[in-house]
């Protein structure tokens, strides 16, 4: 249990300000949580409103519930570590492997992975279906993933991402193959997401209300016949916001999208009929979106260190990059 009395600066704050302002250990969306949980108390009131507006004097009570079990079981999935200490881990996710159960993927995740490596001192503040995990990639996209081992490095971690990178050092950069290519050579793409009417489970660019989304993105190799305009590109993506979806519908926005993405790359699916073999089945034969988080750098939640990681393109875009280049 956590105690505070408000002063007379704070008369009139919001509750969940106040608390933030108190309890360093924990971020504001955690006590936010904990408020509309039934864990906080104003005197002898119970409050489940953030906003509630506090007065001098009031005393404010935080009951910290135990951690809640998780619900996924360890699994023995083998895992591609690039770094690891009492704080964070440091995973190359590999394509296919979903980050945290939820519909359609009860077992088998990451999650369930690093429950088997880790045991219980994973991070709780993620919740029971994804503990330690303060961002995610897609299934069908590769690369580098950082997961936090308790409760302050989840919180630091944390408040990175929602910093997009704006004053510290984080960084997260894609390699994406893309169906054409822009006509110059590097843009940014400023478009907010929201959630498609037409369809839940997809995410679509709007004019008006939506989430701010930011990418910018850089050609870095054109690909097809040299008398034709490119058939295809290696895009680098860089996030300045980090968004569900972000850079596939972003891409396909500007008219490119990702080489292999069904959700939102459909209308170009016959465009490997414009290469020649064996390029062309390689494209048809390619089943997931084509791309890859390929560098990570964020400051360790505990030294305040630079860490900096970077992996290759997975074996299966490695090939068809090449098959491209021969092309």
């Amino acid at each position: 249990m956590a105690f505070t009395t408000v002063g007379a600066q704070e008369a009139g704050k919001r509750l969940d300000a106040v608390l933030a302002a108190h309890l360093s250990d924990f971020s504001r969306n955690r006590l936010q949580a904990l408020i509309r949980a039934g864990h906080v108390h104003v005197g002898d009131r119970k409050i489940v409103e953030p906003k509630h507006r506090v007065n001098e004097g009031d005393l404010l009570s935080v009951e910290v519930p135990e951690p809640e079990a998780a619900e996924p079981l360890p699994q023995n999935i083998p895992l591609n570590i690039l770094y690891e200490d009492s704080e964070v881990i440091v995973v190359n996710k590999p394509a296919g492997l979903v980050v945290h159960p939820g519909a359609g993927n009860p077992d088998g995740t990451l999650v369930n992975a690093l429950l088997h490596h880790c045991g219980e001192s994973l991070s709780g503040i993620g919740g029971v279906k994804r503990p330690g995990i303060v961002h995610r990639l897609d299934k069908d996209t590769s690369g580098v993933l950082v997961v936090a081992k308790n409760d302050a490095a989840h919180q630091g971690l944390a408040a990175q991402f929602a910093d997009h990178g704006r004053t510290g050092p984080l960084e997260r950069a894609y390699k994406a193959l893309v169906w054409g290519a822009p006509m110059a050579a590097q843009g940014i793409i400023n478009a907010n997401l929201a959630r498609s009417l037409a369809n839940r489970q997809k995410i679509a660019v709007v004019k008006t209300a939506g989430r701010v989304a930011i990418t910018h993105w850089k050609v870095l190799e054109r690909f097809g016949p040299q008398d034709t305009d490119s058939l295809a590109s290696l895009v680098e993506c860089r996030l300045e916001t980090g968004r569900t979806h972000q850079i596939r519908v972003h891409m396909a926005h500007l008219g490119h999208p990702l080489i292999g993405d069904m959700d939102y790359g459909a209308g170009f699916k016959t465009r490997h009929n414009r290469f020649e073999e064996p390029a062309r089945s390689a494209l048809a034969g390619f089943s997931r979106q084509a791309l890859h988080a390929g560098l990570l750098v964020f400051e360790h939640p505990r030294t305040g260190k630079v860490m900096r990681f970077e992996t290759p393109v997975p074996e299966d875009f490695a090939t068809l990059l090449s098959l491209l280049r021969a092309a």
